[in-house]
């Protein structure tokens, strides 16, 4: 291909073009030529659109990335120490990048008998730092650049060793000497041998740290990769590690700051025999959504799940329940709260005693076998007339047929103040689905109120009760 010429560029143009071209490992010619390929596939997409794909010209991901991610747009210095934990930070700096976060990396001496500096820099996009002592990269004083020009430093794995140079101060290679140089917040997550860890030198550097200000995720309790070990000591998992680094770069206004929100989600599974049970299917995908919108917006949320196959939202405590039963207990554990959104789709059924083992068929016979069954709790009308009731009760009605009717009914009868309700029938793929199409009910003094929202995916529907939710509080406040 024949060379191209562009002129009048100024260097604020070109220095990006050159820092893009360096993340994705290609010439500045080469990347030009991308990216003006890139738009002549995409002159129908405004710039709004390109950018909410998390499509970049000549990237090596196509992965899309999370708009909702607080450290989007941020710069992460990644600290990589020596353990067998470190082949794990290879996936945190994958899911970091595909949430838009820029991430330099360190690896100390002992990290690269693990992983190679190669195999980091291609999945980071950018050069491994490994030697204090680099003449091209000290020349300008590199470590305390390095120190410096993060947003946030963090330590993945953390080894006790590292962790013992950082509390008293030692600087003897590139990693420990821009920590001492650091001026920027510092996440560890520690890795190591229980014995280590419980270790009391371990416990005092732990003490410490934290009293200096440093911030931990984990260890967590599981086995080691040495045979026959288990404890306290595993790295915490890349992505539990993303949600505490969103968690310690979110700097966006939190109007729900200081409210405890109760919400249910998922199914329910109640037993027939230890191998069967009456379930729905319900997929969690909605209330998980507005569980993670309640956290962004700085709610302080209690999600109480029946078994889905789905993450831990970010910045959300989650407790897992089989049983109507046992989520209408956890519910009431969580009392009280402000606010409590009820999604789940609670079994209105459950046999009055499941079988001890499994129910076999009789040979030869054809007999219908009869479950007998009782009712489970109703955990939203228990909500709309507790003595501890929140402050903002929102329930959700699921039906087939005649939907504003029962959806009027039931807001009338569970003394919840809104009702969010949606048609599930088989042929709208709403349950199990990714979209939602929701009315939303509500009571003034006189009537019952029908607000229609389009159908949309169901992270917008959890944005837009959230947004309903903080006008709601911020108008409680001013009416105060």
């Amino acid at each position: 291909m024949a060379s191209i010429t562009i002129r009048n560029i100024d260097e604020k143009a070109k220095q990006a073009l050159r820092e893009r071209a360096a993340r994705n490992g290609n010439s500045m010619e080469e990347q030009a030529r991308l990216l003006l390929d890139a738009a002549a596939q995409n002159d129908k997409m405004d710039e709004a659109q390109f950018v909410s794909t998390g499509y970049e010209a000549g990237s090596r991901s196509t992965a899309i990335i999370d708009p909702y991610y607080p450290a989007s747009g941020k710069r992460i210095l990644m600290i990589i120490s020596g353990g067998i934990a470190a082949y794990k930070s290879l996936d945190l700096i994958r899911r970091l990048k595909e949430r838009g976060v820029s991430v330099r990396v360190i690896m100390t001496k002992a990290a690269t008998e693990f992983i190679t500096p190669l195999l980091v820099g291609a999945l980071s996009h950018d050069k491994v730092f490994c030697d204090l002592f680099s003449r091209e990269d000290e020349q300008d004083v590199g470590h305390i650049a390095l120190a410096r020009e993060a947003d946030l430093i963090v330590v993945a794995p953390a080894t006790a060793n590292l962790m013992a140079k950082m509390a008293g101060g030692l600087a003897d290679d590139l990693a420990s000497a821009v920590l001492l140089a650091a001026d920027v917040p510092l996440l560890l997550a520690p890795a190591m041998n229980p014995a280590m860890w419980n270790n009391p030198a371990t416990v005092r550097n732990v003490e410490t740290l934290a009293n200096d200000g440093v911030h931990f995720i984990g260890p967590e309790t599981g086995e080691m990769a040495e045979r026959g070990e288990s404890g306290r000591g595993r790295l915490s998992e890349p992505m539990e590690i993303v949600a505490a680094i969103g968690q310690l770069l979110d700097d966006a206004h939190k109007p729900l700051k200081g409210l405890r929100a109760i919400l249910t989600a998922g199914p329910t599974h109640e037993p027939i025999d230890p191998v069967r049970y009456i379930a729905n299917r319900s997929s969690g995908k909605q209330g998980y959504a507005i569980a993670s919108a309640l956290a962004r917006a700085g709610a302080q949320v209690k999600l109480i799940s029946g078994p889905v196959d789905l993450p831990r939202p970010p910045g959300v405590e989650r407790v897992m329940v089989q049983t109507a039963e046992e989520m209408f207990q956890a519910v009431e554990n969580a009392l009280p709260a402000d606010i409590a959104v009820m999604v789940a789709a609670v079994a209105d059924w459950r046999t009055i005693a499941s079988a001890e083992e499994k129910i076999k068929k009789k040979p030869g016979t054809k007999t219908a076998m009869t479950l007998k069954l009782t009712q489970n709790p109703d955990i939203l009308k228990s909500l709309g007339h507790h003595k501890k009731r929140p402050t903002l009760v929102i329930g959700f009605a699921a039906e087939t047929q005649d939907l504003i009717k029962h959806a009027k009914a039931k807001l009338k009868r569970k003394g919840a103040d809104w009702i969010l309700a949606n048609d599930v029938s088989h042929e709208t793929g709403v349950m199990g689905g990714d979209q939602n199409t929701i009315k939303l009910l509500s009571n003034d003094n006189t009537r019952t109120n029908v607000e229609e929202w389009p159908t949309m995916a169901k992270g917008n529907v959890a944005t837009k009760l959230v947004d309903k939710i903080i006008v709601h509080f911020e108008t409680q406040t001013v009416n105060v």
